[in-house]
């Protein structure tokens, strides 16, 4: 995996990030930090790209399950470190699936397996930051 980020410049605190598969976006910091406000902090981005990749495993696995999902929303917060590195100290996800007769079993699993097998943007940030998780089923 590659990615090219190229800071804008002169002014201001923009880059713009170019990913292998061909997609870019915009990262700003905040004006007090010099930048503009233009796009999301380079951390929210991390934080972002870990709820990608729970909420991608959890649809997943309720598909491969058999499930009828029909939705899959992950409300993020987080903590972070008050010192520099400014590491997530803690992140909890909230996940509300959306599906006609979702077994909550089945639901807490791909959870679970997402969290302990297959989110790689999780298993890191666990290195630093103690991960939670509940969610809620609303039926269609």
């Amino acid at each position: 995996m590659d990615c090219t980020v190229k800071w804008v410049g002169p002014e201001g605190m923009s880059f713009v990030a170019e990913t292998g598969s061909g997609h870019a976006f915009v990262m700003d910091g905040a004006p007090e930090g010099g930048g503009n406000n233009l796009g999301p902090r380079p951390m929210e981005t991390v934080l972002a790209g870990t709820g990608g990749c729970a909420a991608y495993d959890v649809v997943l696995i309720l598909r491969k399950s058999g499930q009828k999902v029909s939705g899959c929303e992950l409300r993020l917060s987080s903590e972070r470190a008050e010192t520099d590195p400014r590491v997530f100290t803690k992140i909890h996800m909230h996940f509300v699936v959306r599906g006609r007769d979702l077994k909550p079993s089945t639901v807490e699993s791909a959870i679970k397996l997402s969290h302990t097998k297959y989110c790689s943007a999780s298993a890191m940030l666990a290195k630093t930051a103690h991960i939670s998780h509940d969610y809620e089923i609303v039926s269609d």
